[in-house]
C-alpha cells in the first residue's frame, strides 16, 4: 500500500511540475517577471547571492522577448542598475529599481 501512495505522490508531483513548467517555458516575459519577483523576495531576506542568480535568469528570459524593444531595453537597464545596486547591499534600491523592471515587463 505504501508503494501505491508513494508511486502516486510521485507522478502528482511531476505532473505538477511539468506543467508549471510548460507554463513558464510559454510566456517569456511573465518567466522574467517571475524571476524578478524571486529576486524581491531574496533582497528582503538579505541573501543578495540568490538575488543576483534570479536577476540573472530574468536578464536570460528578457533576452527571448520577441518586439517591444523600448519596454525590454528599458526593463534591462533597471536590472543591471539592480544588480550593480545589489553588490553594495542597498535593500530599498535594489528593490526600487527591481520594481521598475516589473513595470516595464508587464507592459509586454
Amino acid at each position: 500500500m505504501n508503494l501505491i501512495k508513494k508511486t502516486v505522490l510521485t507522478l502528482s508531483m511531476a505532473l505538477s511540475l511539468g506543467a508549471s513548467t510548460v507554463a513558464l517555458a510559454e510566456d517569456p516575459a511573465a518567466r522574467a517577471i517571475s524571476h524578478i519577483e524571486q529576486a524581491i523576495a531574496e533582497i528582503v531576506k538579505h541573501d543578495f547571492n540568490a538575488a543576483y542568480i534570479h536577476e540573472k535568469a530574468a536578464r536570460g528570459a528578457s533576452d527571448e522577448i520577441v518586439g517591444h524593444e523600448e519596454a525590454v531595453k528599458q526593463g534591462l537597464a533597471s536590472l543591471i542598475k539592480a544588480q550593480i545596486i545589489g553588490k553594495s547591499a542597498d535593500e530599498a534600491k535594489a528593490t526600487a529599481e527591481l520594481n521598475k523592471a516589473i513595470g516595464f515587463f508587464k507592459t509586454i
